[in-house]
């Protein structure tokens, strides 16, 4: 089966827990305990359980009667369109639906790339105007956003390993900008998968969370979906390597 590049299911938990299945539009992809695609070693998987394909543009799932029954984000479905970053449950076994983005190098968000670019010139425009208020030396674009970044007094941002080899730990920010990578950063990941320098993810205020790539080799994922930079909220999930973690912000 020639799978498309943009799109697969990764397991977060069950006997396949961390693999990664490519999804391809040319046929559906099934899954069973002894018949499918992707056969299960689960007791409450049906021998057919349910199957995954493109239809009218959407990625959809579609259960074969199965006795337990199919769950997208804990709720039973017979026949639903699949979003990105949407938690589906056969059995005990759950999967999380990644999209790559056409252009990977191009800005994305949830709601779109100018949004994003929009915020970052808004908050660069303020930050230049208190730099010239104060005597300071005008730093260009660059210079403000890869600059150390003091956490938002009151504050609070946690960032919680929910999948992957580092499941369950927690990193509490301690500063505005945070990077990800494997084994280093202030976020330091076990996941092989994981470059180096992965991500960033920088905190300019409640509602000004920014998510960047750093060049990647696997890609950086926003609510399943491959970004290059974007804009996040609380209780997003991030998505690096087979690494998936959740972002939760408080004051």
């Amino acid at each position: 089966m020639t799978g498309d590049a943009d799109a697969f299911l990764q397991f977060i938990s069950g006997p396949r827990d961390g693999q990664s299945v490519p999804l391809s539009r040319e046929r559906e992809l099934t899954f069973g305990r002894k018949r499918g695609d992707v056969l299960l070693d689960d007791p409450l998987v049906s021998g057919l359980h349910c199957s995954v394909g493109w239809k009218d543009g959407d990625w959809w799932i579609e259960d074969q009667g199965s006795t337990n029954g199919t769950m997208l984000d804990g709720k039973v479905v017979r026949s639903s369109k699949l979003l990105p970053g949407i938690e589906i449950s056969v059995g005990s076994c759950r999967m999380v639906l990644y999209v790559g983005g056409e252009d990977p190098a191009a800005l994305s968000s949830d709601t779109s790339g100018a949004v994003v670019q929009l915020d970052i010139a808004w908050l660069l425009d303020e930050e230049l105007v208190e730099l010239r208020g104060s005597g300071e030396r005008t730093r260009t674009p660059g210079d403000i956003i890869g600059q150390d970044l003091r956490l938002p007094p009151g504050l609070n941002a946690v960032l919680e390993v929910v999948a992957g080899q580092d499941a369950g730990k927690v990193f509490r920010f301690t500063r505005g900008n945070v990077t990800m990578g494997r084994r280093q950063g202030e976020i330091p990941l076990s996941d092989v998968e994981v470059s180096r320098r992965h991500a960033v993810i920088e905190v300019f205020g409640r509602e000004m969370i920014f998510l960047r790539d750093l060049g990647s080799t696997n890609g950086t994922y926003h609510n399943g979906r491959r970004v290059a930079v974007s804009k996040l909220q609380s209780g997003d999930t991030i998505g690096c390597g087979k690494t998936v973690m959740k972002l939760q912000v408080s004051r």
